[in-house]
Parts: structure tokens; C-alpha cells; sequence
């Protein structure tokens, strides 16, 4: 617990207040959890060693659960044997007279809670950060990996739809409200809400922006340095080397519930009934009779069910789809996610984020020019069809042809989208895509320069007088860039709780929530997705989402 009358979790006080009251409602030492995620939240921050917080802690974790498995790497063989054993235990402490009234106190909290206080992501300031390799402690590191699976979230193009939410419960057989991400409309004294029958229209008609409301979609982080991982105590929580992604092995997991008090971004969810989907019905579940089918629920990386929906006493949350990564899907699903496939605005770009070539890595250092790629790639609600194909286009100019007289040949081309086209050639540096899943954007950016240049092979677009009506200005590379500024806006982008320094691996464009931020009604309520209602739809409706009266959630 904290040393002093400050919260310890960037959450705030009630968010802390409920964490504590969850382990209360356990088996296990609730004092040795709140203690253990203060102080891996101070190894993220370089305040503590990684071998000081194993040694600060050892001896309790043993008197408590009689193992200690973190942080070698080679527990894992030994906590795979015990673990039937150890849920069976775990389980059956579920059953008797305290049962129904823990039932209870879980469904009234939510069961790991819908939403959490908004006034915490609101901090900038680049907190200290510590690459810890296996000798400091670390059971997997992606230390000398070339892959780290990440997004780019647009929230400026998200329109609060909730498919995302829709596509990942399906996907992974959530039970309703079990949801592994969360979509979530806010305001504050910066940022005013949607009010009916107003219009920020700060960007071109054209672009369709998303919706009126500040959005804030908020999966798992998938954090280099998760405080999660550093406090469970049989390596259920951990990272898998090849590709970062951090993970909970269900046959291992305990259900103590530690990751949920570690995790600075509450996106924990602990299963206390058996699940609505039988383990048989998963989607993709591999029949001993057909080895050849799919299999969503474990993957081949020491056979550890990590996939899909968890059973009755164990911790889940969004795994950002290992059987897509893994190939299990097919070789077309690699590097792609089902919130990010669902996405009809295509708000969210996932990939490698150490790829520069990759969608999300693109996506976070260029966004005004992935926007207009995006947009002029004819993939979005909002479209009128995308851009003719160099081939059409030698098909329909001549050489007699003229600005105007060209653009009419084209059903879906007008002047605007020409300038815009023109603008991403001129700042384009025309990096070639190469062969990987998640490098979409590249594709794009070089569909349409290849359109600039068939179009310039029969219409002249650096006259001056084209560029005048292209409205480049001097037809720059720095004019360019403003031109597409104009037509996408210039987001600002960020990572929530830098300052925990977890490292997360999911970058925002668009607003972040402010210090007072509070949770207001969105264009989209859970309650009208059918997979999503659940009683924690009133406590998202009713209250706040911190740093005011009603406390975080």
C-alpha cells in the first residue's frame, strides 16, 4: 500500500480504494499486492532495480503461494506441470459459503472495471525508462527482437461506432461485457462535448473527420516494461520474446488478481463464472480428430492457451490476436487484428511498430499524409470510390488534354482530390513497401504517386498556373505539406501515462484527455450492441470518469 496519503496508481484514489477492496474479496495476501504493483510501477519509473523488487518481495511470494517464479525464464516448464493442480485449488476456494457474496461484490464492480478514470491519460511529461534484459530480471524481453506488435489509434477518425468492441468479443468468444477494449466519448474544460446541431468542421467537408465527439479507444497497451508481469508470481503474465506481445496463460494463472492492481491502464478482467462458450465451441477450437483445423485457443509457443476467451478463476484481456500472428488464421491475417479489420473509418492501424515501413509506425511520424492516403485509397464510408489506376488513366488522356478536359473524364476525380494526390507526390520520399502484411499505407502512398505520374504524362502539373489552382502555393515540398495539412488537420500525437514508464505500444492521434476529463454518452451506446450489455453499462452512463464527484470507475 502507499507510504503516504497519495495514490500510488495513476488512476486516483477510488480506482486504488476499489483495486484493494477486490483483493480483499480473495484468497490471497491483499496487503502483498497492493505493495508489489507500487513498487514494479516504481521499477518502470527507475526508481527501484528490477533485483531489488524480486528480493524486496521474494519471501512473502513464497510464504504466500509457495513458488516464486518470477523472473527466470526457465520456471516455466515447472509452473506448466503445477498449474492444473494449482487452478484446481484455486477454483475449489470459489466454492462454499463465502461464494455467492464474492460473486456479488465482483458483479457490482464490474468484474474489472467498463471504464477508469480519463484524467490520468492526460500526462505528458516523458517519464524515465529502463531496459531491463533477462539477467536484470526480465522472464522474456523483446530486447533484440525486430517485431513489436503495436497500433496507431486516429482518434480524430473514430466515430464512437463500437464495432471494434463488436469484432474483438466475437473473435475471442468474450462473454457479454467482458471487453477487452473500450471506446469512450469525453470532455473537459479544454474540450467541449458534442452538442446536437453544431458543426466543428475545422477540417475540409471533404474529410470526413469521425465523429463530433473527443473519442478514446482504449485496448491492452502491450507495454516493453508491463508492471503486470513483474508482479505474478507464476509467469502466467508474460512476454513472449518473438514478438512483445504480453500475454496470460490461462493453465498457469492463479486468479490472485495482482495484474489487475499492477496494470496503470485497468484493462484487466478476471473471469468469475464458467464462460458462456463452452472450451469445445471456441471458434477455430482444434478437434483431436481433425489436427489440421484451426485453433484459436492455445498456439505452438510451449502449447500455453493464451487465445480467446478464459476460463472460470482466471485474468484476461486484449491479447492483440496471437493466432493471427502466429499464421494460425492464415498468412494473410499476420500483422493485421480483428478491431483493427472491423474498423470502418479505419481509425486503427496495427503492425510492427519497429517496421518504418509499417502502417502504425507510418501512421504516428507522417499522419496528415496517412490520412490523405487513407482517404484518397477509397476504403472508407466517406468515399467516392478512390483514384484511377495509371493504366486507366493511359487509357482515357491524350496529349490534347488540359486540366479541365481531363478531370472530366473521370467520374470519381475533381480538382480538390488532384491537389491533394499532387501534394502527396511532391512530400512523398517513395519508400518502396516490400513484402510485409502490415505495411498497407506504403502500398497506397505508391498507387497514388504512380496515378500523379501517368497524369503527368498528358497534363503539365508544375506550371505556374497549376499549381495556382491545385492551390500549392509555390508548389513546395513545405507548401505541399501545408496543403495536406489543410485537407487531414495536423493531430497531435501520444502515448497514455508516459510518465509510468511501461512503455506502451499504442500511439494516439487527436486530442488527449486533460486532468478533469470526464466520460460523457458517445454516438453509440453499449447497450446497443446486444454482445455488449451488461450492468456495467449503467455505471458508465450514470458516473464520471475522474477527478471530480462521482470518483473514477
Amino acid at each position: 500500500m502507499s507510504t503516504d496519503d497519495e495514490s500510488f496508481h495513476p488512476l486516483g484514489d477510488e480506482w486504488e480504494d476499489e483495486l484493494e477492496t477486490m483483493l480483499d474479496d480473495t484468497e490471497y495476501d491483499s496487503d502483498l499486492g497492493m505493495e508489489m504493483a507500487q513498487d514494479a510501477m516504481r521499477v518502470t519509473k527507475g526508481e527501484l532495480s528490477e533485483a531489488e523488487f524480486h528480493e524486496k518481495h521474494h519471501e512473502a511470494v513464497m510464504e504466500e503461494f509457495g513458488e516464486d517464479e518470477r523472473p527466470t525464464k526457465e520456471a516455466y516448464e515447472a509452473a506448466q506441470e503445477e498449474a492444473k493442480g494449482t487452478a484446481s485449488r484455486m477454483l475449489d476456494a470459489f466454492d462454499g459459503d463465502g461464494g455467492e457474496t464474492r460473486r456479488e461484490t465482483m458483479k457490482k464492480m464490474g468484474v474489472g472495471a467498463a471504464a477508469v478514470g480519463m484524467g490520468a491519460f492526460g500526462s505528458t511529461r516523458d517519464g524515465p525508462m529502463e531496459s531491463l534484459s533477462a539477467e536484470g530480471g526480465h522472464s522474456e524481453t523483446t530486447e533484440h527482437s525486430d517485431t513489436q506488435w503495436g497500433m496507431t489509434i486516429d482518434l480524430e477518425r473514430c466515430d464512437g461506432c463500437l464495432t471494434c468492441m463488436s469484432a474483438c468479443t466475437q473473435e475471442n468468444d468474450l462473454d457479454a461485457g467482458v471487453n477487452w477494449m473500450y471506446v469512450m466519448a469525453w470532455e473537459d474544460e479544454l474540450h467541449e462535448g458534442h452538442e446536437e446541431g453544431t458543426d466543428t468542421g475545422v477540417y475540409s467537408s471533404d474529410f470526413n473527420m469521425g465523429s463530433d465527439f473527443n473519442m478514446l479507444v482504449r485496448p491492452c497497451q502491450h507495454c516493453t516494461d508491463a508492471p503486470c508481469e513483474k508482479v505474478c508470481p507464476t509467469t502466467a503474465r508474460h512476454t513472449r520474446d518473438k514478438d512483445g506481445l504480453v500475454l496470460t496463460d490461462y493453465d498457469v494463472c492463479i486468479g490472485c488478481r495482482y495484474c489487475q492492481v499492477a496494470c496503470p491502464y485497468g484493462v484487466n478482467y478476471f473471469q468469475w463464472d464458467e464462460p458462456h462458450t463452452d472450451y469445445e465451441d471456441i471458434d477455430g477450437y482444434e478437434d483431436p480428430e481433425n489436427p489440421d483445423q484451426i485453433t484459436h485457443a492455445e498456439y505452438e509457443y510451449g502449447e500455453r492457451w493464451v487465445d480467446s476467451r478464459a476460463p472460470r478463476g482466471v485474468m484476461s484481456k486484449c491479447t492483440m490476436c496471437p493466432s493471427m500472428q502466429d499464421g494460425k488464421q492464415g498468412e494473410e491475417k499476420i500483422g493485421t487484428s480483428a478491431c483493427e479489420s472491423a474498423c470502418p473509418p479505419n481509425a486503427i492501424q496495427f503492425g510492427n511498430v519497429k517496421d518504418e515501413k509499417s502502417d502504425p509506425y507510418q501512421h504516428r511520424e507522417h499522419p496528415s499524409k496517412s490520412r490523405a492516403v487513407i482517404r484518397l485509397s477509397g476504403e472508407h464510408t466517406d468515399s467516392r470510390g478512390g483514384i484511377p489506376s495509371p493504366e486507366t488513366i493511359d487509357g482515357t488522356l491524350s496529349s490534347d488534354d488540359d486540366m479541365e478536359s481531363a478531370l472530366e473524364k473521370f467520374e470519381n476525380l475533381d480538382q480538390e482530390t488532384l491537389s491533394i494526390m499532387k501534394a502527396v507526390q511532391l512530400v512523398s520520399d517513395r519508400t518502396e513497401p516490400g513484402d510485409e502484411e502490415n505495411n498497407s499505407i506504403l502500398r497506397k502512398e505508391q498507387k497514388v504517386v504512380a496515378a500523379v505520374d501517368a497524369f503527368e504524362q498528358y497534363v503539365d502539373l508544375e506550371t505556374d498556373e497549376a499549381i495556382t489552382q491545385l492551390q500549392l502555393g509555390d508548389g513546395s515540398e513545405r507548401q505541399a505539406r501545408f496543403r495536406i495539412q489543410q485537407y487531414t488537420g495536423k493531430p497531435n500525437s501520444f502515448k497514455l501515462l508516459e510518465d509510468v514508464g511501461t512503455n506502451p505500444n499504442v500511439t494516439y492521434l487527436g486530442e488527449q484527455p486533460g486532468p478533469e476529463a470526464e466520460q460523457v454518452e458517445g454516438p453509440t451506446k453499449y447497450e446497443d450492441i446486444e454482445v455488449l450489455a451488461d450492468k456495467r453499462q449503467d455505471i458508465l452512463d450514470e458516473e464520471t470518469v475522474g477527478g471530480i464527484d462521482g470518483g473514477s470507475l
